[in-house]
């Protein structure tokens, strides 16, 4: 259940007697002390001796860890980074869940009472600002602040309170397949664990425990490490017990075999205790469920999205039990037809959207989708269509996992949180692709985008410098041996998708007997791009094609094997671009990573001062070298590969002020973004994700908002992983407004 506030008014009294501070009532300015200081009061008030007594008579006591572990979490919030209209109720209900939460005698209930109102208020806190935009960079491995790999496959994102909670399943195939991702694993979803990560922008994700391993235990005696198959799981909270409930797919000899997993914990990231195990819910034909997501409405109730095991030609709705959300009631079918798997729910404009993918094992395809004929989620709906925007690349080389709604200031976004498990199905590079779901017209529109940015305070995202225009670039969308590759249009001759990429991926795309392909991009911003990709095998040759019919081509010499080809400089207006790739004889030209990036006109820096890296005070942990093109002034700072070799500027300003201060950098290595720490006058402001920008000489800014005060200032970049910073360039800083 969404958290709905309840009263806990007798303990809200009890805390007013303490002495509460002027800072918890509202935000106060930036530049006192008190307004930084995280909340630790500790409430001493105590209760009226008869009301104790009533309450010891009326309720339980609760065995309950959770309590003081959310409230010693929320006491960390600053008032003066939210609203005063929302920072003064989650002051009271933080003051109220710290009394009931030292209050030996407090009851199940209250106990539960109390940790809704504190997660709803929580939940409402709006920020001071406006947020910044961070980059999510697709086709890679993803890792968390620590720097070690996300595991985390077939589960789903919730926010409870104001932190976004990312639970999954780590397989034993996926660190197999990250440490060699040139080969299938025949299916090895070994049980390792459910790992929990934290995060508050959706981008930057932080390991909190593993909420089950396979020593937990599933009733009977029985534990997870003896289960045959556990997957596909989402949690939801109960108001009235205060439980955190996840529920699993599993299949278990010993206890019956197929059934949905209750599991419950006290907090977010509690190490989790068996619940029930349910082998059956009414109105399905088949004990278990085929694929399943978890669905929380608007209105605080939490649904199972999930379609029959055998078959999987029905879509169902059913409602967790309201009184625990221990049970499964009866499902409510919502559309009967072909098989489909990776079933979900979103919301968007009122309307439920149930989605889901072809059934073929963890392979790639379209989404279809029925979407609402009433205000019902378990209603009537439309027939079956396709999701628009996910035919040129089989929805970005995925298959439906889940959907994250962020409801911003300024708009809702729809995350399409796609799962692409290369054990089986050995399609790419990365196990999570996240696009964004917008509404175009009566349908929604899927944006296959490999690189975007977003801001969660707002809601609002923008396509990222390093976006790669051409859709199944990497020619990796077919799942067998075919002679129409998806994406791209036959020209005549021959064309087919081969094995053997390069880089040892599954599939490369080969064009013979003078033949050829071709593949409209729909839309590209004015600018200057970058075409590379790379060949083998006999002469060929690729044509860019501009909205105003100029052309650019890139000859393709042949060549025995994999060689990088690059066309660099090629102006493109808005509009419509063609990419064809064509044979120059009868012999087969073989392409592969293909990619069209914008070089031009990155983020433009904040109109003010600008700080280079290379001219004291600032100060580079490495070397100031010069030997990639497209910097500003003589040189860059490259850092050392070390968590910890920072780069600081020194900044000035007249005033205390708040400013928007741009990074200017370059990273072409090939594990990915590089994270860092913003670190402000000695204080961490948070963190930020250097995404890849396709090659040292391509620069991007990266935008922040910072809190300056009157006088010298030092802002440093300080590198969280063994891998370092990218390449700085420099800093600009916003002038004061006028």
């Amino acid at each position: 259940m969404r958290h709905r506030s309840r009263t806990v008014s007798k303990y809200w009294k009890w805390a007013a007697a303490a002495v509460l501070s002027m800072a918890l009532a509202a935000p106060v300015s930036a530049s006192t002390a008190a307004a930084e200081a995280p909340v630790k009061e500790k409430l001493t008030a105590q209760a009226p001796e008869k009301e104790v007594q009533d309450r010891r008579a009326a309720a339980p006591l609760a065995k309950e860890r959770g309590l003081k572990h959310i409230v010693s979490e929320y006491q960390t919030r600053t008032p003066s980074k939210y609203t005063a209209r929302s920072w003064k109720p989650f002051a009271k209900a933080l003051r109220t869940a710290a009394a009931v939460a030292d209050d030996t005698s407090a009851g199940t209930s209250e106990v539960a009472d109390a940790k809704t109102a504190l997660m709803t208020a929580a939940g409402d806190l709006k920020a001071a600002d406006e947020g910044t935009f961070q980059t999510i960079t697709n086709n890679t491995f993803w890792n968390d602040t620590d720097g070690n790999p996300i595991y985390s496959q077939g589960g789903g994102v919730f926010k409870f309170g104001d932190t976004y909670y990312w639970y999954g399943v780590h397989y034993r195939g996926a660190e197999l397949y990250r440490a060699n991702p040139t080969r299938k694993y025949d299916g090895d979803v070994s049980f390792v664990s459910i790992p929990v990560y934290s995060s508050k922008d959706l981008v930057n994700w932080k390991f909190e425990n593993r909420v089950a391993t396979r020593s937990t235990g599933v009733g009977s005696g029985a534990t997870m490490g003896g289960a045959g198959w556990v997957g596909r799981l989402g949690v939801s909270y109960n108001e009235n017990t205060g439980k955190y409930v996840l529920a699993t797919q599993m299949w278990h000899t010993g206890r019956g075999g197929h059934g949905v997993l209750l599991l419950q914990g006290d907090s977010p990231t509690d190490t989790f205790d068996y619940g029930y195990f349910q082998t059956q819910i009414t109105n399905s034909p088949t004990t278990g469920t085929g694929d399943q997501t978890v669905f929380t409405d608007d209105n605080g109730k939490d649904y199972l999205i999930f379609s029959n095991r055998e078959g999987r030609s029905r879509g169902f709705v059913a409602k967790f039990r309201e009184s625990d959300s221990l049970r499964i009631e009866p499902g409510v079918e919502i559309r009967r037809g072909a098989g489909r798997e990776g079933n979900a729910m979103f919301k968007l404009d009122g309307k439920y959207y149930h989605a889901a993918s072809d059934l073929h094992g963890w392979n790639t395809s379209v989404n279809y989708v029925n979407e609402s004929t009433s205000s019902n989620v378990q209603g009537s709906y439309s027939s079956e269509y396709v999701l628009a925007g996910t035919e040129m690349d089989y929805s970005h080389v995925t298959q439906t996992g889940f959907f994250v709604t962020v409801k911003g200031t300024k708009q809702n976004t729809v995350i399409y949180a796609g799962d692409r498990w290369a054990d089986f199905a050995w399609n790419g590079i990365g196990y999570n692709q996240w696009v964004p779901i917008t509404k175009t017209g009566a349908r929604p529109q899927f944006h296959s985008v490999s690189q975007w940015q977003f801001n969660v305070t707002t809601g609002e995202w923008r396509v990222g410098p390093a976006n790669n225009y051409i859709l199944n670039p990497d020619i990796q969308a077919d799942r067998i041996i075919v002679s129409s590759v998806r994406g791209w249009r036959n020209l005549g001759g021959s064309v087919t998708n081969v094995n053997g990429g390069v880089n040892g991926s599954r599939f490369a795309l080969q064009v013979s007997n003078s033949g050829g392909v071709e593949q409209r991009v729909a839309a590209v911003p004015a600018g200057t791009y970058t075409l590379s990709l790379h060949a083998r095998g006999s002469a060929g040759q690729v044509v860019i094609t501009g909205a105003n019919g100029s052309q650019r081509t890139l000859g393709i010499p042949s060549s025995s094997g994999w060689a990088k080809r690059e066309l660099t400089g090629i102006a493109l207006p808005s509009g419509a671009a063609t990419v064809t790739v064509r044979a120059s004889g009868s012999g087969g030209v073989i392409v592969d990573q293909l990619s069209l990036v914008k070089t031009s006109g990155d983020t433009a820096p904040p109109a003010g001062v600008r700080y280079e890296v290379e001219t004291a005070p600032a100060e580079c942990q490495g070397t100031i070298d010069s030997d990639h093109s497209g910097f500003s002034g003589s040189g860059f700072c490259n850092g050392g590969n070390a968590a910890g070799s920072y780069a600081q500027f020194t900044v000035n300003s007249e005033t205390a002020r708040t400013a928007t201060v741009g990074i200017r950098f370059a990273n072409a290595a090939s594990a990915g973004a590089r994270p860092a720490n913003l670190v402000v006058n000695g204080t961490t402001v948070g963190p930020v994700s250097f995404e890849t920008t396709g090659a040292w000489s391509n620069w991007s800014t990266k935008t922040a908002t910072v809190s300056l005060k009157a006088g010298s200032n030092t802002i440093r970049l300080d590198p969280t992983t063994a891998a370092g910073l990218p390449n700085i360039d420099c800093l600009d800083v916003a002038a004061p407004a006028a």
